[in-house]
């Protein structure tokens, strides 16, 4: 058998040197998806205590297992944040910090972004029981928003859509500290797992509630107010992906007080959804509306084509 694959290995080694792009090889260390599926996982026991143990948690031991799993994510946090920096600042300064095969790595580079990483963690630590208070708001309307909803437990425990917000909450404050890589990675994470993609970049108000949770986009420059619901298939994105637009608002502001039914595409930077609006499901706007506004697809406009009587086929 090795004999066999020999001739093969070297056919993919050879691809190495002919094909650019994407290896990356004798290159500073990237962020590690096994640490940061830890790092959610001890984030989300911290955020919600006694969800996410096999035991029920005891006052007496809060202390010590909060300690725990907070001294594990500061730990954990400040090494992927750090690689993070060193990556980014390779790109942007040409340097070798962080570099594992550099012949004169940049040891003053990798201190910078060792100290930036550690302030970083302890800024987003120190942010916890703020996380905390907008979670439970969105818990809250999951609970009132959803007649099918029986508990809280059952809206922390069953709720993609609880889980996506959080993860989205955590990796926003990632983002706004300007980490890269690893806010992407985390949205990125609970995309594949629950089928919602919310961008870090995004600005979400309180009291949020994502229904069924299923394909929802919500691009990066996309402004949510206070008090909103989404249903399942909703986009809230760009009308255009050219790249010269990076730096542009190219997603809508959703204000206050809007309900979006499953299906609807709201597309565009300077589009607006004013405050109380309602949206019908599978519209599709590419413009702002006023406040209170009602949009709803006129069943009248579907046309239904007859097809003609067939026999039934044999088989």
């Amino acid at each position: 058998m090795t004999k066999r694959l020999g001739p093969i290995i070297d056919e993919i080694l050879d691809s190495y040197y002919e094909i650019g792009g994407i290896n990356h090889i004798e290159g500073p260390k990237l962020p590690s998806r096994v640490a940061m599926h830890q790092i959610v996982e001890d984030l989300e026991a911290i955020i919600f205590p006694g969800y996410h143990d096999e035991e029920p948690a005891r006052v007496e031991h809060l202390k010590f297992t909060v300690g725990e799993r907070v001294s594990r994510v500061a730990r954990n946090l400040t090494e992927e944040i750090q690689k993070c920096l060193c990556f980014q600042r390779g790109i942007e300064h040409d340097d070798r910090c962080g570099h594992p095969a550099a012949q004169s790595p940049d040891e003053k580079g990798f201190e910078d972004c060792r100290e930036r990483a550690e302030s970083i963690t302890n800024d987003f630590i120190a942010q916890i029981p703020e996380l905390r208070r907008r979670i439970r708001l969105d818990v809250e309307a999951a609970l009132t928003g959803d007649p099918a909803a029986q508990s809280r437990e059952e809206v922390i425990l069953a709720y993609p859509g609880i889980e996506a917000v959080l993860v989205y909450r955590l990796a926003h404050e990632l983002f706004t500290r300007d980490v890269p890589l690893l806010p992407r990675m985390m949205t990125e994470y609970i995309h594949g797992r629950t089928g919602v993609d919310i961008h870090p970049g995004a600005t979400i108000g309180n009291y949020f509630f994502i229904d069924h949770a299923t394909g929802v986009v919500v691009g990066e420059t996309t402004i949510i107010g206070d008090r909103v619901k989404v249903y399942q298939g909703v986009t809230i994105g760009a009308l255009s992906v050219k790249k010269e637009e990076a730096n542009k608002k190219r997603h809508p502001t959703i204000e206050d007080d809007v309900t979006i039914y499953a299906g609807a595409t709201i597309l565009g930077g300077s589009t607006v959804i004013g405050t109380g609006s309602i949206i019908g499901g599978n519209v599709w706007i590419t413009s702002s509306i006023p406040a209170g506004s009602r949009i709803f697809y006129k069943p009248g406009d579907f046309h239904v084509a007859k097809t003609r009587n067939r026999e039934p086929r044999t088989v």
